[in-house]
């Protein structure tokens, strides 16, 4: 790859790019601390928290990763009346992402609370209510992509999460509102439902949720990969494929592209918000006009320093100018 041009882009073009990330979005809570002994009124460790902290999560992670790389970004997505909402409104104000997109529900605002020990996750508890949402809410949110697209966009991410944002009727929907705006779909992936995405652009799927959709699990081998990401073109009627591969960096499947795009050799620290970064970084080069192969290059890299990081982190645009002038990648 050409790491002057993709350097170019970064310092360049991602000003003008515009994205709308719609979906699952939460809010990341952490209590950070240290076991002191097993507590006497159940076979439980007791943590002495020592600092807390809140991230962005789910599709407010993806949204996040973009403003950081500096293009102009916006998020829709269902949260509650409380104060995890009004948190996260809070910094999606300071990160410059446009939280118009965000619907009130009667149900909580999705939180993940993540109690940690060093580098250990003790515990995680779970503030959410799944299930399709009400019919009137999953109608002024397909309404406000609709208004969006009008005002043009340059790519639309669909983040996933089975929280009930992107039913099957929504993400069709969404789809078709996006393409007949000429505006790319990219869906992130951490559910089950690919029945969902049919004719959706780019899928970016792990190797776990990719084995729960064959029938039989496969190995981490190129070609292996190549097959299991055409049977799930062909059954779901999807366009191509970016399937995570972990220490063995990603894989590009579409009709017409195959590329298969290592990592660099290092120790894996934590996943949590990969698939995040890629979507991200891929939807910026889709928006700013470069080629698939480009952009899964440049999210790859963003990746490899993700995962070697603690929690959710979004790389800097300077970050990934440095690693592609490092010649970090093969």
């Amino acid at each position: 790859m050409n790491s002057q041009l993709l350097c170019e882009f970064l310092e360049k073009k991602t000003a003008s790019c515009k994205v709308l990330v719609v979906g699952d979005i939460m809010l990341d809570k952490y209590y950070y601390g240290e076991v002191t002994r097993i507590s006497g009124e159940a076979p439980v460790p007791i943590t002495r928290v020592n600092s807390s902290a809140e991230k962005l999560g789910g599709g407010a992670n993806i949204a996040y990763n973009l403003s950081v790389l500096g293009c102009q970004t916006g998020l829709s997505g269902f949260v509650g009346d409380d104060a995890h909402c009004v948190s996260m409104v809070e910094k999606l104000a300071d990160y410059g992402i446009d939280s118009a997109g965000l619907i009130r529900t009667d149900r909580p605002t999705t939180t993940k609370v993540r109690i940690m020990s060093g580098n250990q996750q003790m515990f995680r508890l779970d503030f959410e209510q799944v299930g399709p949402m009400a019919d009137e809410d999953a109608e002024s949110f397909r309404r406000y992509i609709a208004e969006r697209l009008n005002e043009s966009l340059d790519c639309v991410v669909i983040s996933d999460h089975d929280n009930g944002a992107c039913t099957e009727k929504t993400c069709a929907k969404i789809i078709e509102l996006c393409h007949n705006h000429g505006v790319p779909v990219v869906v992130d992936m951490s559910g089950h439902n690919w029945v969902n995405y049919a004719h959706a652009d780019y899928i970016v799927a792990n190797m776990k949720r990719v084995n729960q959709a064959l029938l039989q699990p496969i190995d981490n081998e190129d070609a292996k990969v190549e097959k299991a990401a055409h049977y799930l073109m062909r059954k779901y009627k999807v366009r191509n494929v970016i399937m995570t591969r972990s220490e063995k960096g990603l894989s590009l499947v579409g009709d017409t592209i195959i590329k298969h795009i290592p990592t660099k050799a290092q120790e894996l620290f934590d996943v949590l918000g990969a698939t995040d970064t890629i979507a991200a970084v891929f939807a910026l080069t889709l928006a700013g006009g470069l080629s698939p192969q480009e952009g899964a290059y440049l999210a790859n890299l963003a990746a490899s320093r993700v995962v070697a990081r603690l929690g959710t982190y979004a790389v800097t645009r300077e970050e990934l100018q440095g690693l592609l002038q490092e010649g970090s990648m093969v």
